[in-house]
């Protein structure tokens, strides 16, 4: 039970702090002061004491959308371990749940915002669904790669000690190669520059916030924290895969996590400073590439 709550705590503390992080880089960049880093907490603590606001022409599925937008990272979170922290749970398979945990999320997430009936949400649902649809490929094949050399199928045993050698080993370019793949899924499945701006409220390029416009008070807190998690979520996966030594004190192993979970939010605020948002047409392009990559990569192992 210590150890569940320890896993928790991690997550839901620190998770708010990565977006601070991007927004303070990004500002940096852009020679700016920027925000406090800890802007986002702030905001949620907002939020949360405002009252809720419900149009009275949406339905259950409206309101469902943050709340399985908030629970399903923290059951996802259940199922990786934090730097030397073990998964919580654990069972063979359970990367196949994984996946499907965000597909539901996105499922309720675009029909709450199909359920306002706006044509500018739906749009906007479209687009997400769609991106979303082509960047799963790339994970499921670099989670058969990481199944491969590990001989397993939960992702305990898929992020397990083995890594280090593997690395040496002659599957350290495969390894990297979904390395690369893993980080566009983040971007993409974040909703970041260069698939997606999460900060922009023009029609032609908005695709995540089009679709969380009518949402506001609690309900937007939630999505927000439920974004944060997701983010903190997904990263673990690069945090791991980039950095699979253990020291054997699990408190030093899990600043050291908590340290690349930070350079990583870095790298994302210096991407989305130096990059420029991609065309719709080329988002399809990218991320069929990207799957076509992690396959190469799977095809590596297993010759």
């Amino acid at each position: 039970m210590a150890h569940l709550l320890l896993h928790l705590l991690v997550l839901l503390l620190f998770a708010p702090l990565l977006p601070g992080v991007i927004a303070r880089t990004k500002a940096r960049f852009a020679g700016r002061q920027g925000p406090p880093l800890l802007q986002p907490y702030y905001d949620l603590l907002r939020l949360w004491r405002k009252g809720f606001v419900l149009s009275r022409t949406t339905t259950w599925v409206f309101s469902a959308g943050p709340v399985v937008g908030l629970v399903v990272p923290l059951l996802a979170a259940l199922l990786l371990p934090f730097g030397a922290l073990p998964a919580p749970l654990s069972f063979e398979g359970d990367l196949i749940l994984f996946v499907y945990l965000f597909a539901l999320a996105r499922f309720f997430t675009a029909a709450a915002a199909l359920d306002t009936g706006s044509s500018f949400e739906g749009m906007g649902a479209a687009r997400e669904v769609t991106f979303s649809c082509l960047a799963e490929p790339t994970l499921m094949f670099a989670l058969l790669v990481l199944a491969k050399l590990s001989g397993g199928l939960s992702l305990q045993a898929l992020f397990g000690t083995h890594l280090p050698a593997s690395w040496g080993s002659g599957a350290g370019p495969a390894l990297g190669l979904i390395l690369v793949c893993l980080f566009v899924v983040l971007l993409v499945e974040n909703s970041r520059i260069p698939f997606d701006d999460p900060n922009t409220h023009l029609e032609l390029t908005m695709i995540h916030e089009v679709m969380v416009l009518d949402h506001s008070g609690p309900a937007f807190g939630m999505i927000l924290y439920g974004a944060a998690l997701k983010l903190m979520v997904l990263g673990s996966l690069l945090v791991r895969l980039a950095l699979p030594w253990n020291s054997g004190f699990w408190l030093f192993d899990l600043l050291i996590y908590l340290g690349g979970l930070l350079l990583l939010a870095v790298l994302i605020g210096v991407v989305e400073s130096v990059m420029a948002r991609l065309r719709l047409v080329r988002v399809p392009q990218v991320l069929i590439g990207t799957s076509l990559v992690s396959v190469f990569a799977l095809v590596l192992v297993l010759r």
